[in-house]
């Protein structure tokens, strides 16, 4: 018979990874660790025969195409206006060359060390590289991917500055001693010709000129070298007779120079703010001196000094006056002025102001000669995080629109989520409605940096990459070719009232900066419904329309905490706590449309939401548009826990998220809460942990009862609506859902969730107070795991070593400590089977959470579509209870064929769409399920993966077949399964940087 197994097909990214198998076997490297079953593997559920393993370590590879995004740390620029090639370097010693939209290659210098300067060999495809370690290095472009082809290292000197004349054989490398060395550029080794820094000046001079901060070659004759010494000396040396034609001298220390094309003028940019001309027929002093941004003085003295210009480029134009740029030389009267690039042209001075400090700039101009006119046609900016290009060919100097995927972190990244072969019509749309968002004032022209070349190669399915930031912005890319272009940008905090400087605080936020983060998003492609979960525990779901509409938003607020030292506890023989759901339908009207939350009696009624929601009519223009805003609230001052998971389906009709007090289900359909319950309660009575409940002694016959679920599918929201000190249906006291509070100490991080409570030792009668405490400003860092409770399991030794691999805590915890907070960590919507003894697929909600639990919630849905918008949707719990080790990630279900199920949906349609206004807009939906037509369609297999292993189960007969220990030394940041060659892998991310990849193998 054959065996259903795992067996790693990658690990690329490092040369060995610790993956053991339950089994006892363990491997690294492609093809290695095998893995055995379990031991309550049998031949009931086994995988037919039939199922084709076609995944081989052949398949895999790990390859580097690009990097997208702005280079970290830049620290040079470099420009070849014959190539049209961009070059920048950084401190990292990485370089980022740049040309087309869709040319982007990335270098990095073995060393690590900061790129100082770059310069290209125009037109000829190479670049030299100068480094803070003193070496020079020689790339070759001309090949795939570049690479050092010469280096030259510096012992005794450090390199400061490097010039390569415009097709000269020769580099001149100044150093910080002040001397110039001669480097042959095609045998890339030092030639006997040094110009030592006391006899380029004075012999009468005594003192030190410092550092070389110029050099560069005489326009009208290339042997003549311009030397600039950071004192404000200036050589003029001759290289055939080597000596100095002339010297100038001023008395401030010099930052840069720049030639007149004609070669009988230069301007040097000084400390003082100052700019001055020299003429070489009379280099006593400058001819003239001008502080651009200095203030005149009244008594005709000598303007006020202003801040160093650090950068100067004089560009001549053969119908017009000459360009001068500069950076920098700003006045000290205004300290908090933005960085600045500085145009003249003629007697007109334009201030161009940054977002961000200026690293480098280059003009670019017509003709790379030196001695012709230059005709300057354009300014590249390179500031510590964008680069900008500014058009000087019209008078009020536009910006040019980037090409590249420079602004991915224009705000922070704050999560991100990869569809691959999305439906081929969705990328024309998404940049139909996100041209028309497109700013204005951009120049009309095309983008200056325009060389090299690209293919597409034989991939071209579509791929869309979806970020979400800080400032509550998500954007969409696509990332079908290796190019990246930004689609459509959606920003989510419009749904919300801006706050007025001045006003108190409406809503006493949780976050006080970056309020609308996003924390997680869920995207179909097929429905277009997008939803959105924020940092100010929130979920906004959107719905994509083609057409601009001017309506109030939805919303509503859920309640996962209350007191439960106030709980009236009823008497024993009080009426069951969930009764006979058709007593309580005629209640359930009254409620489901209500978007306010009571709190339960005896606490303080302050259950108000972070955020406050626009209750105005809202425009909102074509793409996607708000539709519902769910909210969780606070409850007696305190403030709600973060969302750690977050799934939608379209079919359903149903949102569910959860964080580390429970889960909410909401239909957002019929815009009603369906279910908001503890995550312990969703257990019933089959909770493995045997916990008892944490309610006081004075209610905890009452909350037992409570948590003893049945498994008939009553309605959880007719059972939140039931008072707790009577039984009749028509009476709705001032409860509207009976809840407990999870007791913790210490932290619940895991991959998929966030800090969720101090930390800190309390007293016991702290902590139920500080069990609710907002995680203050949300940790955007590496996720990690982290003990959460001390656990007890009714199974064997080795499950019992398994589950408490890490979460096991001190022995001197007292009891309250190890009733933890269990996070909802991992959800999914399904066809699958509930129960054991069921004989067909139904409608189900997986839920994992952080100690490895998995509980299935059944869904009964009404039985038509007519019906969905007026019956409501029953959850209840099947009683199923799956484990495994560490926080569960994710889920997955394969059919009987070892097919990955994908989950129902709903094809989309335009919900203001005017063609069908008459028409009865019926629902077309895609379920999806297994092959029930067929005689082999009687079971299915589902894939559980948690940040420590993954297990195969049989359904319905809820057999474990496989189980695979993925790593036992770090644990998983994401996982996933994917369809790769028609065939199934479950692909692992681990925090220690390793890729692995595991297929299902028959043999």
């Amino acid at each position: 018979m054959k065996k259903f197994n795992f067996r790693k097909v990658l690990d690329g990214l490092t040369a060995a990874s610790p993956v053991g198998s339950s089994g006892g076997g363990s491997g690294s490297g492609a093809g290695g660790g095998s893995v055995h079953p379990g031991g309550t593997a049998g031949a009931a559920g086994t995988p037919r025969e039939e199922i084709q393993e076609t995944l081989t370590s052949d398949y895999f590879q790990i390859c580097k195409t690009v990097r997208h995004g702005f280079p970290y740390l830049p620290t040079a620029l470099a420009f070849d206006p014959v190539q049209k090639i961009l070059a920048i370097g950084t401190r990292t010693g990485a370089i980022r060359i740049l040309g087309r939209p869709g040319v982007d290659c990335y270098c990095q210098h073995e060393s690590g060390a900061a790129v100082l300067q770059l310069q290209f060999l125009i037109n000829e495809g190479a670049l030299v590289s100068a480094c803070a370690d003193d070496a020079l290095h020689l790339w070759n472009l001309r090949q795939k991917r570049p690479a050092i082809l010469h280096s030259l290292k510096f012992n005794r000197e450090r390199i400061t500055y490097c010039h390569l004349p415009f097709q000269s054989k020769w580099l001149y490398v100044g150093t910080e001693r002040g001397n110039t060395h001669i480097v042959n550029i095609e045998s890339f080794i030092l030639s006997g010709y040094v110009i030592m820094w006391n006899k380029a000046i004075e012999l009468s001079t005594k003192t030190h000129p410092g550092p070389v901060v110029h050099l560069s070659d005489s326009p009208r004759d290339e042997g003549k070298l311009l030397i600039g010494y950071e004192n404000g000396t200036i050589v003029f040396w001759d290289l055939r007779s080597k000596r100095a034609d002339l010297r100038a001298y001023y008395d401030e220390a010099i930052h840069s120079v720049a030639w007149h094309h004609e070669g009988k003028q230069f301007m040097c940019s000084h400390s003082d703010g100052s700019l001055t001309l020299w003429n070489l027929k009379s280099p006593n002093r400058p001819f003239q001196t001008t502080i651009p941004h200095g203030k005149v003085q009244r008594d005709g003295k000598k303007p006020e000094s202003c801040k160093p210009i650090l950068k100067v480029e004089y560009k001549t134009c053969k119908n017009s006056e000459p360009f001068v740029i500069f950076s920098g030389g700003l006045s000290y009267d205004k300290p908090c002025r933005r960085p600045s690039l500085t145009i003249m042209h003629g007697k007109a001075i334009t201030v161009l102001e940054m977002d961000h400090p200026i690293v480098d700039f280059l003009t670019l101009c017509e003709t790379p000669y030196p001695n012709e006119f230059q005709e300057p046609y354009a300014v590249v900016v390179l500031l510590e995080k964008d680069l900008i290009v500014v058009d000087l060919t019209q008078s009020n100097f536009p910006i040019f629109e980037n090409p590249y995927p420079i602004d991915i972190h224009e705000s922070p990244v704050t999560c991100t989520e990869y569809f691959a072969d999305c439906p081929p019509d969705l990328i024309p749309v998404l940049y139909s409605v996100g041209a028309k968002h497109k700013k204005q004032g951009y120049s009309n022209k095309e983008w200056p940096i325009s060389g090299g070349a690209w293919n597409l190669g034989a991939q071209t399915y579509p791929e869309i990459i979806i970020t979400g930031h800080a400032d509550g912005s998500v954007k969409f890319w696509d990332a079908s070719a290796i190019t990246l272009q930004m689609l459509y940008k959606l920003k989510t905090s419009k749904v919300f009232e801006k706050q007025k400087v001045g006003e108190g605080k409406a809503t006493a936020e949780i976050v006080e900066e970056d309020p609308f983060a996003v924390q997680m998003m869920y995207w179909c492609p097929e429905s277009r419904i997008f939803c959105v979960a924020g940092v100010s525990a929130y979920v906004i779901v959107y719905k994509f329309s083609k057409h601009e509409v001017n309506t109030e938003i939805a919303s509503l607020e859920v309640r996962l905490q209350c007191e439960v030292e106030d709980i009236i506890t009823p008497e024993p023989e009080t009426n069951p706590p969930f009764p006979d759901a058709s007593s309580q339908l005629p209640s359930l009207k009254s409620l489901s449309g209500s978007t306010n939350t009571v709190a339960c009696e005896g606490t303080m009624k302050d259950s108000i939401p972070c955020l406050s929601v626009k209750a105005r009519p809202v425009r909102m223009p074509p793409g996607y548009q708000a539709d519902l805003v769910i909210q969780l609230v606070w409850v007696d001052g305190e403030p709600p826990q973060q969302i750690t998971s977050l799934a939608v389906n379209s079919a359903y009709g149903l949102v569910a998220f959860g964080n580390c007090n429970g889960l909410a289900v909401v239909d957002f359909m019929q815009k009603t809460v369906l279910l908001s319950m503890g995550t312990l309660d969703l257990y019933g009575s089959s909770d493995p942990y045997q916990r008892q409940p944490r309610s006081p002694r004075k209610s905890r016959q009452f909350a037992a009862g409570l948590t003893e679920l049945s498994d008939s599918p009553v309605s959880l929201e007719l059972e939140r609506c039931k008072s707790p000190t009577s039984g009749k249906a028509d009476t709705l006291p001032s409860i509207c859902c009976i809840h407990f509070p999870d007791h913790v100490n210490g932290h619940c991080t895991s991959p998929t969730s966030q800090s969720c409570s101090s930390g800190k030792r309390l007293s016991s009668a702290d902590v139920s107070r500080a069990n609710r405490r907002g995680p203050g400003r949300p940790p955007f860092r590496k996720a990690q795991s982290a003990a959460c409770m001390e656990i007890s399991l009714p199974v064997t030794t080795e499950e019992n070593r398994e589950n408490s691999f890490s979460r096991s805590r001190s022995s001197s915890v007292s009891s309250i400590d190890r009733d933890s907070k269990e996070a909802i960590t991992a959800l999914y919507f399904m066809e699958s089977f509930a129960r054991k003894n069921d004989s067909a697929v139904s409608s189900c909600l997986w839920v994992g959470t952080g100690l490895g639990m998995v509980i299935i919630l059944s869904l009964n849905l009404p039985a038509s579509d007519d019906l969905r918008q007026s019956e409501p949707v029953m959850v209840s719990p099947s009683g199923t209870v799956l484990t495994l080790k560490g926080a569960v990630l994710t889920f997955a279900c394969l059919d009987c064929m070892g097919t990955l199920t994908h989950r129902p949906y709903e094809v989309w349609r335009d919900p203001h769409s005017a063609d069908d206004g008459d028409k009865t807009r019926k629902r077309k939906l895609v379920m999806h399920s297994p092959s029930s037509s067929q005689d082999m369609g009687d079971h299915q297999f589902a894939v559980i993966c948690s940040e420590k292993q993954a297990k195969v189960f049989s359904l319905p007969s809820q057999t474990c077949l496989y189980v695979h220990n993925i790593t036992e030394t770090s644990f998983l940041l994401r996982a996933d399964v994917v369809t790769l060659c028609n065939s199934v892998c479950l692909a692992c991310f681990c925090a220690n940087g390793h890729i692995m990849t595991l297929r299902y193998l028959s043999n």
